[in-house]
């Protein structure tokens, strides 16, 4: 297909590709499905190898948030029936980091619903982050607080933090329809000023809440401008209590298609499959290793994930490694500069809007979805709803259980 050389090719030399090509890509269809799965397999592998980079969540603050987004089971107004609690104390916290990374994360991501941190709240995550690095020197740091104000980025770097993630989550021309309590604009903001602080930005989006191809290219095309080293990919969970419960508008087929859509037009950044994989992907998982190079281990912010053991297993049978505490994710070029900089001919991004991304099931910019990977239940059509792959979170943070890693 001339399509996919043309897409490989220019991903090799982080060439952007054209929007009508984007848009071919989410338009094939399923009997080309392996080749489009092919094609971006090999931009993937020419930049990461067979490498999987681990992230670990801990929910910080759960539920009870006054931002109104529409997919978000932390939202003001849900009704899912989701774990509530306070700031997590750094012990606390610092426990929970250590069975991720007992089981094989090389980050943390620290999130917590709400609006955006206080001073307060930046101080308590930076105790919490010195506190987590004091046992594992070598982790990465992500904090997702949502809304950043002026110097609070700089703060959480002061404090090691080696990241921030905030999502766009949609395009520009329909986030309105998903959330009115703050705007694009402001999440742009944000990862801006974490970019700006040194902070290695980390911005995605969500699939499946009712979007339109041509939304999925904006959103992507617009992450690939702001510059970010990662680019989560979340999948909508449709949790009951939520405004998109009856959103099951993904198939595993759809999601690869995304995936694959994503790694074009971001080569050489970290693509990582978030929240709502084992729920839409379900046993297609092992194939979206070939377009993503990072996954979350074990549960998400207010569900659950696949148990963490089966993580590393279908890992290893699809034939990828873990990617080790001492290697370097980004290519040298990221890495060495901090991102890619003006490559305007190159299609990198003219960081004039510069920025950079892990939670979904999100909230103000924080809150990761998740999923299960799966309960009793026989699954009808591919695009059939399965409510009874969505389970809430009830162990781990917050919880006198032990966490799923």
């Amino acid at each position: 297909m001339d399509l996919l050389n043309t897409l490989v090719d220019k991903g090799l030399r982080r060439e952007l590709p054209t929007r009508e090509e984007a848009l071919a890509v989410l338009a094939t269809s399923d009997d080309d499905l392996l080749d489009v799965v092919a094609a971006a397999g090999k931009v993937r592998r020419h930049w990461f190898g067979r490498r999987v980079k681990l992230n670990y969540l801990v929910n910080l603050k759960s539920g009870l948030c006054p931002e109104d987004c529409s997919y978000c089971s932390q939202r003001l107004g849900s009704k899912a029936d989701i774990l509530k609690y306070t700031w997590l104390k750094p012990d606390e916290a610092s426990q929970a980091a250590a069975a991720g990374l007992a089981g094989g994360a090389k980050r943390v991501c620290l999130v917590a619903s709400g609006r955006g941190p206080t001073d307060r709240d930046v101080d308590r995550v930076s105790e919490t982050i010195k506190a987590i690095k004091e046992q594992n020197e070598d982790v990465e740091v992500c904090a997702c607080l949502g809304l950043l104000s002026d110097g609070q980025a700089e703060r959480l770097r002061e404090a090691g933090a080696d990241a921030y993630n905030h999502n766009l989550n949609t395009s520009e021309g329909t986030y309105g329809d998903i959330t009115t309590t703050h705007t694009y604009a402001d999440r742009v903001d944000t990862v801006q000023k974490a970019h700006a602080a040194g902070l290695s930005a980390c911005s995605g989006l969500i699939a499946g809440m009712g979007e339109t191809d041509e939304d999925l290219v904006d959103v992507v095309f617009s992450l690939r401008e702001l510059d970010p080293d990662s680019v989560p990919v979340n999948f909508l969970i449709p949790f009951e209590g939520t405004p998109l419960a009856k959103e099951w508008n993904l198939t595993p087929q759809r999601c690869l298609r995304i995936l694959a859509m994503v790694r074009f037009v971001c080569p050489d950044v970290e693509v990582r499959i978030a929240g709502g994989r084992e729920v839409h992907l379900r046993t297609m998982q092992p194939l979206a290793l070939h377009l993503a190079n990072s996954i979350f281990l074990g549960d998400y912010l207010t569900s659950e994930g696949q148990a963490g053991k089966a993580d590393l297993e279908m890992i290893a049978d699809a034939g990828f490694e873990v990617e080790g505490a001492g290697e370097v994710t980004l290519p040298e070029h990221r890495a060495a500069g901090g991102g890619c900089g003006s490559h305007a001919e190159a299609g990198c991004g003219s960081h004039a809007d510069a920025g950079c991304g892990a939670h979904t099931e999100g909230g103000c910019g924080s809150h990761e979805g998740g999923g299960v990977c799966g309960t009793a239940g026989v699954p009808g059509a591919a695009n059939e709803p399965r409510p009874d792959l969505v389970a809430v979170r009830r162990r781990g943070a917050g919880t006198d259980l032990a966490p799923n890693a």
